[in-house]
Order: structure tokens, then C-alpha cells, then sequence
């Protein structure tokens, strides 16, 4: 197997938590499609009372089918592949802890290197001013240098407020187990509603570039009736209709071959030829 990072499934960690990180429950979908379709089992659980504030993420409480009601705590989950298949990851995801985050990340970096983990993948989904018509953009970026030359992908230059993904992410570095980061851009104006079409891109993006496959045939017709319902629901609002046109145009305008950097390099190249002043030049 390559020393490439992210090159063998079976050592890879897929990492999403619903909350700040998880904008149309975009990227906890995807890993809870990748837990089931995997196959993946429970590992082992985060004890809630250490990690969650009740205040901030309220247990929630349930009714079975006896009657009998029950109370369901905030849980963050790592599952793993049963034993002898070789080809699937490992997979952490749960809600977003509101507390004790060092501690947190401490633990399940550990757990990470007991599994014999030597890559990790970050999915996120954030709100962005993007339209619901075109395809959802997932930006991948990395700190390692290794993983950005190998898939041709940026540093991440953001500064400012971060979720649990990032200090994970920052232990995990500390120990020798790079990350690859996914995040997919979710319209703001329908932030209120899951989003399968983000959560297919992902798992698009998350097959691409790390090879792990997932049956995506009911997501892709989720994709298309989400879509068509915002188209209903634009239709009836005027002010809703003109804002996603200029969305479209600004995302169509930048998606244009003629704004690509190649293409304005060479246009600008054109322009410096075509002056009269240049070295070399003949005037007429």
C-alpha cells in the first residue's frame, strides 16, 4: 500500500458533528450514510455528562412503543469496521461537544492512534451566498503538505471563529496524523431545511478524492426534489426569485472559462503583446 496519506480506507477517519460545522445537516448525513452502508459498528461512546453542557444541547425525551418514556443524551459515537474488512474506515460522529474540547480532542486522538489511524477527514457545511440551482461547491484544503500535493488543494487561510473540527484537527497534527478538510457551501436562505444535495456533493467529493464509495441513487432524487421545492417556493416570492437570479448570475459570471486564472493570464499576455511600447515592437 502507498505512504500516501489518505491512500488506504482502512486507516482513514471520516469526523462530522451536527451543530455550528453541519449547515443543512449536510456532512453528519454523509457520515451516517457511510456508518450504514459500510456497515460500521459502535466503538465506543463519549460519556455525555463530560462533555455537554444540557443547557446548550438539551437531552431529548422519547416514548417507545411500550409506553414507557426514556430520555435520549447528546452522544458523539466512533465507529469501525467489523473485523476482517480490510476496505472500510472509521467514522466519529455524533453532536457537537459544548464543552471540555481539549480533553475531548485528547481522547479521541487516542482512540485514533489505538486504531491504527493515520489519516483524518474533516467533512463541514457551511451557510455561503450561493444559489440552490447550480452545483454545490466543496472546498477541500489541508495543513499537511504532503496531502495538498497530492490532490493539488489549498492551505486554509482562515482566521476567526472555529468548531471542534478544527481543534481536533490541530491535536491530531501535533502526533503525525494529517487531515484533509471538506466543506460544502449551503445556501443561507434555506438554512432551515436539510440539504441532501450538499450532502451528495460531499460524498461525491469524499469518493473522488479518497476513493470511499457509497451508494448515492435516493440521494440523487432527494437533490432534485429539494431543488424543485425551492424552485416552487421562489416562484412565489418575487424578492426571493430576483436575489437567486443574481446568485446565479454572480456563480455562472465566475464559473465562465474567460475567468479562469489561465485565461486571464493569457489575455493579459495578449494585451502586453499588443502594446505599442513593448520590447521588440515595430510602430507603425
Amino acid at each position: 500500500m502507498s505512504n500516501i496519506p489518505l491512500s488506504d480506507p482502512s486507516k482513514i477517519l471520516i469526523v462530522a458533528f451536527e451543530g455550528w460545522n453541519d449547515a443543512g445537516d449536510a456532512a453528519s448525513h454523509a457520515a451516517e450514510i457511510v456508518v450504514d452502508q459500510c456497515g460500521l459498528s459502535a466503538l465506543t461512546h463519549v460519556d455525555p455528562e463530560e462533555y455537554f453542557d444540557f443547557q446548550l444541547t438539551r437531552p431529548l425525551v422519547e416514548q417507545g412503543s411500550d409506553g414507557v418514556r426514556s430520555v435520549k443524551w447528546p452522544d458523539v459515537s466512533l465507529f469501525g469496521p467489523a473485523s476482517g474488512d480490510i476496505d472500510s474506515p472509521y467514522v466519529l460522529t455524533g453532536q457537537e461537544p459544548s464543552r471540555l474540547w481539549r480533553s475531548f480532542a485528547s481522547q479521541m486522538v487516542d482512540h485514533a492512534l489505538a486504531y491504527g489511524i493515520d489519516s483524518i477527514v474533516f467533512l463541514g457545511a457551511m451557510l455561503a451566498d450561493v444559489p440552490h440551482s447550480r452545483p454545490v461547491r466543496v472546498t477541500a484544503t489541508s495543513g499537511d503538505a504532503a496531502i495538498r500535493d497530492e490532490y493539488d488543494i489549498e492551505k486554509s487561510s482562515y482566521e476567526g471563529p472555529v468548531g471542534v473540527l478544527t481543534v481536533l484537527s490541530l491535536a491530531a497534527a501535533e502526533v503525525g496524523i494529517p487531515s484533509l478538510h471538506l466543506w460544502a457551501h449551503v445556501p443561507h436562505y434555506v438554512h432551515t431545511s436539510p440539504s441532501p444535495k450538499a450532502t451528495l456533493a460531499i460524498l461525491e467529493k469524499l469518493e473522488e478524492l479518497v476513493g470511499i464509495q457509497t451508494d448515492r441513487q435516493s440521494l440523487e432524487a432527494e437533490s432534485v426534489q429539494w431543488e424543485e421545492g425551492i424552485d416552487v417556493l421562489a416562484a412565489e416570492d418575487e424578492d426571493m426569485s430576483a436575489y437567486i437570479d443574481q446568485l446565479e448570475q454572480a456563480r455562472d459570471t465566475a464559473d465562465a472559462p474567460e475567468a479562469s486564472g489561465d485565461a486571464i493570464a493569457q489575455e493579459f499576455e495578449k494585451y502586453l503583446e499588443s502594446r505599442p511600447d513593448r520590447p521588440g515592437s515595430n510602430e507603425s
